[in-house]
């Protein structure tokens, strides 16, 4: 199929205007993509879900170099193309590189990462394969990034399993 598996809200259809305006403000231009067409059929669903990825995205300690890592790791591993490709521009311009992102895009961690760099993959991996993330790795987050960024990585990493897999089942590209 191609195309979402949904019918995208339109200009003009139905929705609360504080909700369509927080959307937009998240968005450059103002411009609203795929997702936010799809989510906003279900205006509670909507607005919960922004305000989640407004926090996750401007409020977290952890930075945005590393929390794009995690999404673009995430989108690799569900096979979310659209994710990948909202976030790829993102993560260069947070300071990550193109061969970096390549490499993430390979089931073996390159030795170009750093060591927090490749605790956070593996913090992905084993998070978005198994659910289930071995304790050695929650104790080597917190040893490196203390308590708060140690939770916000997790939760990065659960937040984009959820976008992903919004995305996946919609078919949204």
């Amino acid at each position: 199929m191609n195309g979402p598996r949904i019918t995208p809200w339109q200009d003009g259809d139905p929705a609360p205007a504080h909700l369509l305006a927080d959307i937009q403000a998240r968005r450059p231009g103002g411009q609203l993509i795929g997702i936010d067409r799809l989510l906003l059929r279900s205006a509670p669903l909507a607005e919960g879900w922004n305000g989640l990825m407004r926090r996750v995205r401007a409020e977290f300690e952890l930075k945005l170099e590393y929390l794009e890592l995690i999404m673009l790791r995430v989108a690799v591993l569900n096979g979310a193309s659209f994710e990948w490709d909202v976030h790829y521009p993102v993560y260069l311009q947070a300071g990550g590189t193109e061969a970096k992102a390549k490499a993430l895009q390979q089931s073996e961690l390159d030795s170009q990462f750093s060591a927090l760099e490749r605790l956070l993959i593996e913090l992905t991996d084993q998070s978005t394969r198994g659910v289930a993330v071995e304790a050695p790795v929650i104790e080597a987050l917190k040893t490196s990034l203390g308590e708060r960024q140690s939770v916000e990585a997790v939760a990065t990493v659960a937040a984009y399993n959820m976008v992903s897999r919004f995305l996946v089942a919609l078919d949204i590209r």
